[in-house]
């Protein structure tokens, strides 16, 4: 059973009160303010609110696909005609200040932050007299604001920094903010959630909802973001050498006994095996037209392989713009490696009988599972997974120094899982980030890994030298690209208030 609906029910009074007016005025500036006193009035409110928060992670698995899978070397979609806001982003350009993309993300991550400073704005004893829930209710909002900030310095470095609902006047007094600054009230949220959300949750009901070990996930990869060497001044990494600020975080997970690798790779992503022990945080999504299925999984596949296969209102990526498996993704898996084929599907015949030469993710596709449409996926998409916890900490253990017999069996434990007999011995730290790459193909996570480990930059020119075929993508790639550019609506809200990243 899903445990909650990441649904936004219109909240009634809190959208209605006053926000319609104030975005008429203000709405190309980061909101953090909605009317809201009609609403908060007891505790149902405040459990309805919190869904309305979590329902922001929904754009999670397409920003991130999009602004990292896309972006690196895992995805290789130039573009054969027309221009697409993604193929931008594979091609390195430097004009994207302009596009959809760029605006939609920073303006979803501050409307999920409004939404998640206003309930805490309003959370009171006199609303929630219950101490216990009350905590929990703060410790889920602070994790996922932080979680939405960590997005936003990760895409875009500095930002403006709203811990409170602020008025559109005040909001255009407010400039970005350094990156350590941003860092201080993510470390500062998730520091909260660690100390005051249950380890777990007995009931089913509440399967998906933030843990203590899911801030602790979420703080490991903050500490190891800010420890990667500063090639950008205002970028994500601040060579902080947090490495074992990391490894404390990571062996409280590990050493809970809470999560396990399953035997079966694919069984992590299985249709009928949600919320299973691998998860440490996963985004809920349901099917069957309810309104909260999950629309990332047509950002994978070919429009008409969707036709092809009867998908419902099939959608799929554009002929003009496929989103192709790189080759030298491909080449990357080994002949035992399991990944490949559950994660890649390699060719298939469109709709006509033509076979269609094409390579594209597939983790997330069961054609035996569809919904009304293609809005309508019932997978949840995982964003801390036990692999993942294990992979960090080999990766932390490598930059700080750490046992090599350790880094080897931790490697090796995820190697296995994938069909390795053969284990690793001396493992490198570069060998650690291409076993990152084969384990969370598709998931979201390789172009961060490359900015946090400082191998973006040569990563990519030597991939554009060995798979852009079509010639489209810049070879002028710099430490101005290791971040996004500022939206353009952004900048124009008030002369000054914002400067644009340097490169675009």
């Amino acid at each position: 059973m899903k445990r909650i609906k990441y649904i936004y029910i219109v909240l009634m009074g809190l959208v209605v009160a006053g926000f319609s007016s104030c975005e008429d005025k203000l709405d190309q500036s980061p909101i953090s303010s909605l009317g809201s006193n009609a609403f908060y009035q007891n505790e149902e409110d405040f459990i309805t609110a919190l869904s309305g928060v979590y329902n922001g992670l929904n754009a999670y698995p397409i920003n991130h696909f999009e602004l990292s899978e896309v972006r690196s070397d895992n995805i290789y979609s130039p573009g054969t005609a027309g221009v697409r806001d993604y193929n931008l982003i594979n091609n390195f350009n430097r004009n994207l200040e302009a596009t959809s993309i760029m605006n939609d993300t920073w303006n979803g991550l501050y409307n999920n932050i409004m939404r998640a400073n206003t309930l805490l704005a309003n959370l009171s004893a006199n609303v929630v007299p219950d101490g216990d829930l009350r905590t929990r209710i703060e410790g889920e909002a602070k994790f996922l604001r932080a979680l939405f900030y960590f997005d936003l310095v990760r895409f875009f470095g500095k930002v403006p920094v709203f811990d409170r609902p602020v008025t559109p006047l005040e909001a255009l007094e407010i400039g970005r903010s350094e990156v350590p600054a941003v860092y201080d009230l993510i470390i500062s949220d998730l520091e909260f959630s660690i100390s005051n959300l249950p380890p777990n949750y007995s009931s089913a009901t509440n399967f998906g909802r933030a843990t203590s070990y899911a801030a602790r996930g979420l703080l490991a990869r903050v500490y190891m973001t800010r420890s990667g060497p500063q090639l950008h001044p205002d970028g994500p990494t601040l060579n902080s050498n947090e490495w074992g600020e990391a490894l404390e975080q990571l062996n409280a997970i590990i050493d809970s006994n809470q999560f396990d690798l399953l035997d079966d790779y694919g069984d992590v992503f299985a249709y009928d095996n949600e919320n299973n022990e691998e998860i440490v945080f996963d985004i809920q999504f349901l099917s069957g037209g309810q309104g909260v299925g999950g629309e990332y999984v047509q950002y994978h596949y070919p429009e008409a392989f969707g036709r092809s296969n009867e998908i419902p209102f099939a959608g799929g990526t554009f002929p003009d713009a496929p989103k192709t498996v790189s080759p030298d993704m491909m080449a990357s898996f080994g002949d035992p490696d399991v990944r490949d084929d559950f994660s890649v599907w390699v060719n298939y015949f469109d709709a006509n009988g033509n076979l269609v030469q094409d390579r594209f993710i597939k983790k997330y596709l069961d054609l035996d599972n569809l919904g009304v449409d293609r809005f309508d996926f019932e997978l949840n998409f995982p964003v801390i997974r036990y692999s993942d916890i294990l992979l960090m900490k080999a990766e932390a253990l490598s930059q700080s120094g750490g046992s090599q017999l350790e880094i080897d069996a931790l490697v090796n434990q995820v190697r296995s899982r994938a069909g390795y007999t053969l284990p690793l011995v001396l493992v490198s730290y570069e060998q650690i980030m291409e076993e990152r790459r084969r384990e969370f193909i598709g998931e979201g996570l390789r172009w961060h890994d490359l900015v946090r480990s400082g191998m973006a930059i040569d990563t990519m020119l030597d991939w554009i030298a060995a798979d852009d075929a079509a010639n489209k993508i810049s070879t002028d790639i710099n430490s101005d690209d290791l971040i996004y550019a500022v939206p353009l609506n952004q900048l124009d809200v008030k002369e000054g208030l914002y400067q644009q990243n340097p490169g675009y």
